[in-house]
């Protein structure tokens, strides 16, 4: 069986390792765009030797930004920088990649670091948020959702297609759609927050039909020979999770239908009060059941920590690639002590040569 440090092939692209850095929000931009903070942070990401680099959530209109300070594509000036960016990460040796995404109901906030509460409706950097159906996240609070006309659900469907379609110009290889975090496309999908009476509410079918517009939509401008991915909130910690978990599983079936190629396994967080099990590797066992009752390649990440215990996730059969955020932020070489812990061959050949031949031959 394959291990952490072997290939992944998918479509015609070829991971070196199964290492994915994680999409990882940095609230660095202004006006979606790349800046020296953006082009240094993901030079250092791959250059520490990952496989695949997955830049993070890049939104796709700008009221679908979580913050102000969130990258955007939804404009051809938005290309250029994102264009330079690309190519950082494939001379590094990585595979580029991109996640797409709309906040939903989430958008139009301030930083975590800054509270992560809505900004005030005087900032002249404010606006009034969309999502399935006017439900608030907070239940009660005065910052309620406009529920998306139908007009502009099939604006929004285009921008993502549009998007898409900067993403391969820019060069990147590995495209990733964000339906999960309680963002835009998760209101659509939890029946918590889709009250909705017309074609895209009711019925699962119906509540999955966003999603499954958005990949129709993107499949026509996204080459064909390349992965094209989403990540999925497959579960609501609530009082009844095997519910929401069986209907993601049934909705998993039809976006492989419907050409998705990769499941990232992740969160709903569709309402502040789910009783989310943090541990390390919790995620693991639904992302091993979405790989064995879907029959489609998986990753996950939340508390994934040990190189020894990835290994054995992908030894075993339970997923595919694994996904690292702040593990790699805490130290941006960690793949190669990862190599060294597992006794892989040549361990420093995972970074650059002017670090590798010092390392080569450093006991540490």
């Amino acid at each position: 069986m394959p291990g952490l440090f072997d290939s992944y092939p998918l479509k015609d692209i070829t991971l070196r390792n199964r290492i994915v850095a994680s999409p990882m929000c940095q609230y660095q931009a202004d006006a979606g765009l790349i800046n020296d903070w953006h082009k240094s942070h993901y030079s250092m990401l791959a250059n520490g030797g990952v496989g695949l680099l997955i830049v993070e959530a890049t939104a796709v209109l700008p009221e679908g930004r979580i913050t102000p300070g969130d990258l955007g594509l939804w404009s051809d000036a938005h290309t250029e920088g994102l264009a330079s960016v690309a190519s950082a990460i494939k001379q590094a040796g990585a595979v580029a990649g991109i996640q797409l995404g709309h906040a939903g109901r989430k958008a139009g906030c301030t930083p975590p670091w800054q509270g992560g509460a809505p900004l005030d409706q005087q900032d002249p950097n404010a606006w009034i948020p969309v999502a399935a159906s006017a439900v608030p996240y907070v239940q009660d609070s005065d910052y309620v959702p406009h529920e998306i006309s139908l007009e502009e659900i099939q604006h929004t469907i285009n921008a993502f297609k549009q998007a898409a379609r900067r993403a391969a110009e820019a060069g990147f290889e590995w495209l990733e759609l964000h339906f999960a975090h309680g963002f835009l496309a998760q209101t659509f999908l939890s029946s918590k927050t889709n009250l909705r009476e017309d074609q895209y509410g009711g019925s699962l079918a119906n509540r999955a039909r966003f999603m499954l517009d958005v990949v129709e939509a993107v499949k026509s401008v996204w080459p064909a020979h390349l992965p094209l991915t989403a990540r999925l909130g497959v579960i609501e910690f609530d009082a009844c999770p095997e519910h929401s978990f069986a209907e993601s599983l049934e909705v998993i079936r039809w976006l492989k239908k419907a050409g998705i190629d990769f499941i990232d396994v992740g969160l709903a967080l569709s309402t502040p009060d789910e009783q989310v099990p943090w541990g390390p590797n919790f995620m693991v066992p639904y992302a091993e059941r979405v790989r064995r009752e879907s029959d489609i390649p998986v990753s996950t990440s939340w508390m994934i920590t040990k190189a020894s215990d990835a290994n054995d996730f992908i030894q075993d059969a339970k997923l595919d690639l694994v996904f690292f955020a702040r593990t790699l932020l805490a130290n941006p070489h960690w793949v190669f002590h990862a190599a060294r812990e597992l006794n892989i061959s040549s361990p420093e050949s995972v970074l650059p040569v002017p670090y590798a031949y010092w390392l080569k031959n450093w006991a540490q």
